[in-house]
């Protein structure tokens, strides 16, 4: 008798021991906060810039709900053509020859602070007239396609972006 009550107090000891230690870690507090609690559609999602952007385009379009289903009724744009906006440009040659020859055409233009370069994914990542964003090299059938791109993966369309690309092009303009 004396064997079993002591077994029971060791055995309630250690669900009671448990039970704390599950409650103080918080796995079943209510009201955790952080984005896995949120709805799935308000997450947010952060992707490498390069595994959003399908090969050969320089950014991608913000897609939502009713884009959708417009995008799937077309046809996919071939990966080795330029893209149709107005947010770059196609240089003739190798995309590592015009890799190169816009690092020096940057290097070249005042005001431009390079944060850092990736030669594989053909970017640069610059600050130019209080503006911080990507100009991409992205290899096409023509040549390489030059763009810019600001932080959410969109092409970078505001002052600084596209006076900066005016600047390239003139610079690398056959």
């Amino acid at each position: 008798m004396r064997q079993s009550v002591s077994a029971i107090r060791v055995l309630s000891f250690a669900i009671l021991a448990t039970a704390t230690l599950v409650g103080t870690t918080g796995c079943f507090k209510r009201g955790a906060k952080g984005d896995y609690a949120l709805a799935p559609e308000v997450r947010p999602l952060e992707v490498p810039p390069d595994l959003n952007v399908p090969a050969g385009q320089a950014a991608a379009t913000a897609a939502t709900s009713s884009t959708l289903a417009s995008q799937s009724a077309r046809p996919a744009p071939s990966s080795t053509q330029a893209p149709a906006n107005n947010a770059g440009f196609t240089v003739p040659g190798t995309k590592e020859e015009v890799f190169a020859k816009v690092g020096t055409a940057l290097e070249s233009v005042e005001g431009v602070k390079i944060a850092s370069k990736a030669q594989l994914l053909g970017s640069y990542d610059v600050a130019f007239e209080g503006s911080d964003f990507l100009v991409r090299v992205v290899a096409v059938d023509a040549g390489a396609y030059v763009s810019a791109v600001d932080p959410r993966g969109l092409p970078a369309t505001a002052a600084a972006p596209t006076k900066l690309l005016g600047e390239l092009k003139a610079k690398l303009a056959p």
